[in-house]
């Protein structure tokens, strides 16, 4: 095999594929980028047995092949190679790879050992990259970090014709997102899980053009400028999350999102571990607090529009500005029962895309 390739799009093509490559693989050609080189053509494939990635660039291809390079390695030799072409040859058990006057010489892998990688399943719509990365980012943070319990680590995607619903939950808050797509039918419908940890992946590096999305064999497909990404699905076990955010809203308090998220912030410097912000929703403002305990205390008062009754409540910070970095419009909208129940962040407006489920704690 040889072929001569730029160095920039080899770079970005490699560490996009080497993002996948598992921490801890099952037998050592899983730690390898399969390359193969055809008709002008490269391939870059990484594979696991759950999660495969696989991207397509231009090449001179002078003699095709295949070869088997260990991922991480090559990952960082071509992120520090010069500005120039880079030649990457066969020669024996070696892939020598020249850029410049620099040269390697990588110790290849069994090419037949590597697994054959799934196909993209049937596609059954496709959606803007910026949409479907704002949607994922917007979810994810709902979603819980404990593969103890699958179901909670994954993000639920209902699709019923040209709409698509997004949500994730680790049982303290739910995260959910609406959006438009444009369907391969318009009577599809689907139900799945994804891996979140996966969703967000392919959210970072597919934000431009548009993303095809496919499902079948318990696999999900995600496609964009070249590059294909694949996972096996999740358990389709999910809470009913729709029911949980259409609640009655007795009081809700309308607050510009940027400086909120400055006061929350700044005054959660003086909270303890594991310990609560405090809101006080009046007339005109909001007052942010925190401490008492053995660093300090501080407070903060924010504008704020209140439609209902007054109103203290307590939150996780973090929870909180999870809530509020979803917010994509200019201000957030507060939905609040109780000082004891859950509370509702939303885009403002009557239909808001975005909708964050938060559960508050019990005040001292």
């Amino acid at each position: 095999m040889k072929f001569q390739v730029n160095r920039d799009v080899l770079a970005d093509a490699v560490a996009w594929s080497a993002r996948t490559l598992p921490g801890r693989p099952a037998v050592p050609v899983l730690s390898g980028i399969l390359l193969e080189a055809l008709d002008d053509v490269l391939t870059l494939s990484v594979f696991d047995y759950d999660v495969s990635a696989r991207a397509v660039i231009e090449a001179d291809v002078a003699e095709p092949g295949k070869v088997l390079i260990p991922g991480r390695v090559l990952a960082e030799i071509t992120r520090s190679l010069p500005a120039e072409p880079v030649q990457i040859v066969t020669s024996g058990a070696e892939a020598v790879l020249t850029c410049g006057g620099a040269e390697f010489g990588l110790l290849t892998m069994p090419v037949e050992d590597f697994p054959k990688l799934p196909a993209m399943p049937p596609k059954a719509g496709a959606v803007g990259g910026g949409v479907f990365a704002s949607a994922v980012n917007q979810v994810a943070a709902a979603a819980s970090r404990d593969d103890t319990l699958p179901m909670l680590t994954g993000i639920r995607v209902d699709i019923d014709g040209v709409n698509v619903s997004m949500a994730a939950t680790d049982r303290y808050r739910i995260a959910a997102r609406d959006f438009l797509w444009h369907p391969e039918r318009q009577e599809e419908k689907a139900a799945v899980m994804v891996p979140a940890r996966v969703m967000v992946e392919v959210g970072r590096f597919l934000r431009a053009g548009e993303v095809s999305i496919g499902f079948g064999d318990g696999v999900a497909g995600f496609e964009c400028a070249g590059r294909t990404t694949t996972v096996r699905l999740l358990d389709e076990q999910f809470i009913d999350y729709r029911s949980r955010l259409t609640d009655d809203w007795p009081i809700h308090a309308e607050v510009t999102v940027a400086p909120f998220v400055e006061a929350i912030k700044r005054v959660a410097l003086v909270a303890e571990r594991n310990t609560a912000i405090r809101l006080t929703f009046t007339q005109g403002e909001v007052l942010v607090q925190a401490g008492g305990g053995d660093i300090g205390r501080g407070a903060e008062a924010v504008a704020a529009e209140l439609a209902g009754d007054d109103i203290q409540i307590a939150f996780q910070p973090h929870y909180l500005l999870d809530g509020l970095a979803g917010v994509e419009t200019e201000k957030a909208r507060i939905n609040m029962v109780s000082p004891t129940r859950p509370v509702l962040i939303t885009d403002e407006g009557d239909d808001p895309a975005f909708r964050y489920l938060v559960m508050s704690l019990r005040l001292a």
